[in-house]
């Protein structure tokens, strides 16, 4: 959505998709999306992809460095700002424009402060549509689920319509930028565990795999 809007900006030119991929395993990281999926979407959309290949749990020094260095080569092409899709986080809101200024780039979020229901009944309502890839663990039944007008409706109680608190995420597969939709199968549904930082208590997730699949 932020994509959608940004699009019909004057002000800006979108110059290149940017994404984050575990490089052990060639998917989008905690996505867990096949790297194979994700080039196919870029391709539909017609935006070039520039991928950022991380190791398979990268310490924040990592991250940070390896995101610099693409930023720094991305800025020496001309790029002056980077979007996102951010809600209503302020705390990561204010990380990343900090962390985009030492660099002297800045930060967009079309969709911020906007209600989350209103955002997922407007990405229906244009025709998009979605599958959940992630989940966290107790929300099993919903890995593998393409959202629609009753996904909200069953949604436990304080689960963000958006999962914008990280309860799940999701991959964009059709919609009205795309040339045409992704097609995928389902695959196998793994349940996997990370450790959390300062000893808090480790951290689990539902994936499904999305298998690439061709139209004859």
């Amino acid at each position: 959505m932020a994509l959608h809007h940004v699009l019909k900006d004057q002000n800006f030119e979108v110059k290149c998709l940017l994404t984050t991929l575990n490089q052990a395993f060639n998917r989008v990281s905690m996505h867990g999306v096949r790297e194979s999926l994700l080039v196919q979407q870029a391709d539909s959309l017609g935006i070039p992809l520039h991928q950022v290949r991380l190791p398979e749990l990268p310490d924040m020094d990592t991250y940070e460095q390896e995101m610099n260095r693409h930023l720094m080569q991305l800025k020496a092409e001309g790029i002056t700002h980077s979007l996102f899709g951010d809600l209503f986080l302020a705390d990561l809101k204010a990380y990343r424009e900090n962390k985009l200024a030492e660099i002297g780039l800045k930060a967009e979020f079309p969709l911020w402060a906007r209600d989350t229901k209103e955002i997922l009944k407007e990405f229906l309502s244009l025709g998009y549509r979605t599958i959940v890839v992630c989940a966290q663990q107790d929300l099993e039944d919903f890995c593998g689920r393409v959202i629609d007008e009753s996904f909200v409706d069953d949604l436990p109680a304080g689960i963000d319509p958006c999962g914008e608190n990280g309860e799940f995420h999701t991959f964009v597969f059709d919609g009205p930028l795309f040339k045409k939709p992704i097609n995928f199968s389902l695959g196998e549904k793994v349940f996997k565990t990370y450790p959390s930082p300062e000893g808090e208590d480790t951290k689990g997730y539902w994936y499904v795999d999305l298998v690439e699949t061709s139209v004859a």
